[in-house]
């Protein structure tokens, strides 16, 4: 594919504004247009980041022979229509995450990549952020030896309004884990070793305000290597400055400590101590998610945020629901 990725976002709310902004830091080499249900809309994202183009409809976009790949940024009970028509149309596809409700959602999409002969990505870019990169290179290098135990916290106070479409669960996919914890249970799970036995708890949800969504859930599991962890995730707990907070990887030789959003990690191992700052430019893993992305189309392989990878995520968040309908039960594995 000669010249720069040609990429249209259909939809222009919160998540569009994210990746636009990291896109700008790309250069010439992706160029975006917008296209919302508000052409009005799609012509203010167009003027603030300098795009190419504004549509009035998701049509539009999908139909434009210049546009070479679609990024679908609408709730997620539109993802699987506009996935199919993209792919129909030729399209290759990035598809916010979670991607779909289901898993049979993900055979369809999957079905229909494989007869387009396009890229379709999941747009998990925690998967590609400097602190998930180094806790691998860790892990990997032994550095705290045998891992035992691993504890991921995600806790902030960020209640919705009452107007905002995540409280429609059908819209969003699901509560407020699955819309947006996803992102954590991707990175515990994506460290090296594998995710076998898994066993959620959730309190009560709140009665009171705006947001009625449960807000918080904590995961237990068991890694293939025996190594014992637990995911505490919330939305509807205070926490040190709106958002710090720290995780922690246990080893037989050492202990890492990290804060959970990727601002430092400290490594207490063999030797010194360690303090070591991932990279705070591309801290949330957008620009190099959209570098695999356009260097997949244009080498004609898989991303590494593939159908086949966000699919594995999905199963593991099937196993975590099927779970709290029992928790009397053994761990799912």
């Amino acid at each position: 594919m000669p010249g720069p990725l040609r990429l249209a976002f259909l939809g222009c709310g919160f998540i569009t504004d994210v990746h636009s902004r990291h896109l700008k830091a790309l250069g010439s080499s992706i160029v975006a247009s917008y296209a919302s249900r508000d052409l009005t809309r799609a012509d203010a994202y167009c003027r603030r980041f300098g795009g190419a183009g504004a549509y009035g409809t998701y049509a539009e976009a999908i139909e434009d022979s210049r546009v070479d790949a679609v990024v679908i940024a609408v709730p997620p009970l539109y993802h699987r229509d506009l996935a199919l028509r993209a792919l129909a149309a030729g399209k290759h596809v990035l598809v916010e995450k979670p991607a779909f409700p289901t898993l049979a959602d993900y055979e369809t999409v999957r079905e229909a990549r494989t007869r387009a002969g396009r890229v379709v990505m999941v747009g998990e870019n925690d998967h590609y952020k400097p602190l998930a990169m180094t806790l691998r290179t860790l892990l990997a290098e032994r550095a705290i030896g045998d891992l035992v135990f691993a504890h991921f916290a995600t806790i902030v106070k960020r209640l919705k309004t009452a107007d905002d479409w995540r409280n429609d669960l059908a819209m969003a996919g699901g509560d407020a884990f699955f819309e947006e914890g996803i992102h954590w249970l991707h990175l515990a799970g994506s460290l090296g070793p594998t995710i076998a036995r898994v066993q959620a708890y959730r309190p009560l949800p709140s009665q009171g305000g705006p947001d009625r969504r449960p807000k918080s859930l904590m995961v237990a599991f068991q890694y293939d290597n025996s190594a014992a962890g637990a995911l505490y995730y919330s939305r509807e707990v205070p926490s040190l400055l709106r958002g710090l907070r720290l995780s922690k990887l246990f080893g037989r030789d050492g202990v890492i400590t990290f804060e959970s959003n990727g601002a430092f990690v400290v490594v207490r191992g063999k030797g010194w101590p360690r303090v070591i700052v991932p990279g705070v430019r591309d801290i949330r893993g957008y620009r190099a998610m959209y570098r695999d992305f356009a260097a997949a189309i244009q080498q004609g392989r898989e991303p590494q945020m593939s159908l086949e990878r966000a699919m594995e995520d999905q199963r593991l968040m099937d196993r975590i629901y099927a779970s709290l309908a029992d928790p009397t039960a053994s761990p799912v594995a």
